[in-house]
């Protein structure tokens, strides 16, 4: 079995930008298992977002959207007084790993999906715990089945001390692996970490880097 660590933050736009590239290389594995663990870009930021960054993160966002195809709006860091802190959208994917009962990690991975087009692609308000219960549930309930989740024991899990804890821990992990730039994409190989994708991958890519290492 293949055993894959996604090293993320759904806030990330070219980490937006891989997913399709990463779902096509999961359907090339149906076997293999997906751990998230959230990166933490910008989290506990405090600083309302600027003119002049907004400009220059609306240009990354550009490159991402000529590479990949996919959406974004404009308008997502529009609203008044924005403060691109990407702790709460990191602690919400942490929360549905905590309470997913899927191993192979793609549950998780549909939650982390689904923020990232709730924020790039609607505008919607991915640092509001309401908003972020509502489509984490949303995800989940279509990935495991309809009412298998609901929006008050999420927000409840949400807002623990725990889950903040749990996010700070991986926050500190990817310190610690010295992971600086998102995504990135490792695999556990003879008991080993080995990075098969640092930044935007094709699906082409990642599947011959793997073919390499498992030579």
């Amino acid at each position: 079995m293949t055993h894959l660590i996604y090293v993320a933050d759904p806030l990330c736009s070219w980490c937006y930008g891989f997913g399709p590239e990463l779902l096509a290389l999961l359907e090339t594995l149906p076997d293999a298992k997906i751990d998230l663990v959230m990166g933490g870009l910008r989290a506990y930021n405090k600083q309302v977002l600027d003119d002049a960054t907004r400009t220059t993160i609306l240009g990354h966002w550009q490159h991402v959207a000529e590479r990949s195809g996919l959406p974004f709006s404009s308008s997502a860091m529009s609203q008044p007084g924005f403060i691109y802190d990407t702790e709460p959208a990191c602690r919400a994917v942490v929360t549905a790993r905590t309470l997913t009962d899927d191993a192979s990690g793609r549950a998780t991975l549909a939650v982390f999906h689904a923020l990232q087009h709730a924020f790039y692609a609607e505008a919607q308000d991915v640092c509001d715990a309401g908003v972020l219960a509502d489509i984490a549930v949303t995800a989940l309930n279509k990935a495991e089945g309809e009412g298998s989740f609901d929006i008050a024991s999420f927000t409840e899990t949400l807002v623990s001390p725990m889950a903040m804890s749990d996010a700070r821990e991986d926050f500190e992990q990817t310190q610690r692996w010295g992971i600086g730039g998102f995504p990135a994409l490792l695999v556990v190989h003879n008991e080993a970490l080995h990075m098969i994708a640092s930044g935007y991958t094709t699906r082409d890519e990642l599947i011959s880097t793997l073919q390499q290492l498992q030579q």
